[in-house]
This record gives C-alpha cells, structure tokens and sequence, in this order.
C-alpha cells in the first residue's frame, strides 16, 4: 500500500490537471462559439453555390471552360486534407488522416498517382510518413482563418489543374453537424460534377434558372470563385469540429480527472485508516509487555 505522502501528491498533482482540462474546455468552448456562427451563416452560401454551379455547368459544354474539362484518363488525384494544428481534441484528427488515407489507398490501388494538400499540421505531419507525396503543407494557419488562406490554396489547385498535374480534386475535412458529431467528409471539387450527374439531387436539383450574360461569361468569373468557396467552407466546417472536439474531449478529461481523485482519495483515507491501526496495534503491544 503507498504511504500517505505518495497518495497526497498524486492528488494535487491530479487537481492541477483538472484545472488545466477545465481552463481549456473553456477556451475551446468560447473559441466554438465564434466558429459556428461563421460556418452556419456561410454553409447556406457554399451549399447554394454548389448547387447554382452544377446546374450551370449541365447546361454549358466540357469545353466552355477548362475547369469543367472531364480527362478521358484519371492519372493524378489530389487530395485537400483540413486538420488542426493541435492536439488535445480527441479522435477527431485521426478521423480526419484515416479518411484521407483510405481515400488515397483507394485512388493508388486503381493505379493512379496521388499528391496531398495538407492544412493543419497534424495532417502533415502523419502524410509525410506516408509513400504519398505532399504538394503543399500549410501549418499554424487554421488559428486566424480567414478567405486568405482559401484564396492561396485554391490558386494552387487551379493552376495543377489548368496546367495538367491534377485530373481530380477531392476535399477531405470534418463536416460539423453539432457539438457531440463532427463527420469525416469528402467533396469532388475538380471537375465540378454537373446536376444531372448527381442525380438532381441539391436544391438545385429542380430548380430552372435563366443566366445573363452568357453561361460561357458567368463560368469564367464563377467557376474560380467556386473552387475558393468550397475549400473556405471545408476549412470553417474543420474548424469549427476541431474546438467541438477538443471542448468535448477536456470534458470527458474533467470528468475522468475528478473520477481519479475520489478514487485517490478514498484510497487515502484507507492508508490513513490502516496507519492509524497499525499505531494502535504498537501501542497495545507494548503495553501489554510492559505488564508481562
């Protein structure tokens, strides 16, 4: 059995944990707060975007502009992960790896070569000890998000496209759906799939829209802006999972925590118990000889 002194410093040591879990699951709770406002007032836009851009392009040709192209051969998949840059948040960033990995096997195992777009660095961090190769790593940023970091990524992911170094696009990150749930998600970004593809689905899906000016001029100012959009939206979804996850997870550990110190602390008085017996014991014992 430990001695007093040893289950009294594991308690404190203990309490100073479940202050800190407890500080943290504040901060994260504050920092979702400001992170879901963001997503709900934008998901609506990007949902519709989506759907306005595969109405427009079933009605415009392949060839009407270079990011509606279809390759007769998919050689090169590239994959946007979106993860945190920190730890702490549960199994929410293995979720997120473990997808894009699957997804990767899969595109490599039918032959095709897959390069990765990592955001957050705990994706980077795991795909570099993939056999993958990573085209673009960005680290640190997902603290101060803002249409920026959406703007340099998809210029990346438009100019591999236009010049031929990707055949398909896929976005990888956590859609957040409440609190207590944030799904993996993956999205075809490149080519942008028209609205007879996805089988009407969307509330596009059954909508008739009339364009001014031509379908050709809307897609040239659209179809970038596009690309922008849905890569913000994934990053604001990821961000927004990431505190959920991480509030959640310094929840269970401050529960655990006060869980371990009534264990602790019953044990203490145990030891504290069985001390005192012991003392008794020897006090007895040696009156006892003193009669004898």
């Amino acid at each position: 059995m430990p001695s007093l002194k040893d289950v009294e410093l594991k308690i404190t040591a203990v309490k100073k944990t479940k202050q800190i879990t407890k500080a943290m699951n504040m901060v994260a709770s504050a920092k979702l707060r400001g992170a879901q406002q963001k997503i709900e007032r934008f998901r609506p836009y990007a949902d519709k975007f989506y759907s306005m851009l595969s109405d427009l392009a079933g009605k415009a040709d392949e060839g009407a502009h270079p990011l509606l192209e279809v390759r007769s051969e998919i050689k090169t998949v590239g994959i946007v992960l979106g993860t945190s840059d920190r730890g702490l948040c549960g199994s929410f960033n293995t979720n997120m790896i473990n997808t894009a990995k699957r997804l990767a096997r899969e595109k490599a195992a039918e032959g095709k070569s897959v390069k990765f777009y990592c955001v957050g660095k705990k994706g980077r961090d795991q795909i570099k000890k993939t056999e993958f190769e990573l085209k673009l790593a960005l680290a640190d940023r997902m603290g101060s998000l803002d249409f920026t970091l959406a703007n340099e990524i998809g210029l990346d992911i438009i100019n591999a496209y236009l010049g031929g170094e990707l055949d398909e696009v896929i976005l990888v990150f956590g859609e957040f759906v409440s609190v207590a749930r944030q799904v993996p998600t993956t999205l075809q970004l490149l080519p942008i799939a028209s609205a007879d593809a996805e089988g009407g689905e969307g509330e596009g899906g059954g909508g008739e829209y009339i364009y001014e000016p031509d379908v050709v001029g809307l897609l040239g100012e659209l179809l970038p802006r596009f690309v922008k959009v849905q890569i913000y939206r994934a990053l604001l979804d990821t961000s927004a999972s990431e505190h959920a996850a991480r509030m959640s997870a310094m929840d269970n550990a401050t529960k655990a925590c006060n869980d371990m110190i009534n264990a602790l602390t019953l044990l203490f008085n145990k030891t504290r118990q069985a001390a005192i017996t012991t003392e008794l014991m020897d006090i007895v014992g040696g009156a006892e000889a003193l009669k004898g």
